[in-house]
């Protein structure tokens, strides 16, 4: 199965590398290669409040 994204517990990170880290916050995915299981018993849906927001860091100009 594909990863959930639209799962309240997926989360995405990407390395100063630029590399994209991908994780299930309780840990319910298989990890090589990264995947949701299917009909997963942690599934929730991701609320309208957190989906598609992007964390920048701050920086002094």
């Amino acid at each position: 199965m594909a990863v959930r994204q639209d799962c309240r517990h997926y989360s995405t990170r990407t390395t100063a590398s630029g590399e994209q880290v991908q994780r299930c916050r309780v840990d319910a995915n298989e990890t090589a290669p990264f995947a949701c299981p299917e009909h997963c018993l942690f599934f929730e849906s991701r609320s309208i409040t957190d989906a598609g927001w992007q964390r920048f860091d701050e920086r002094d100009d």
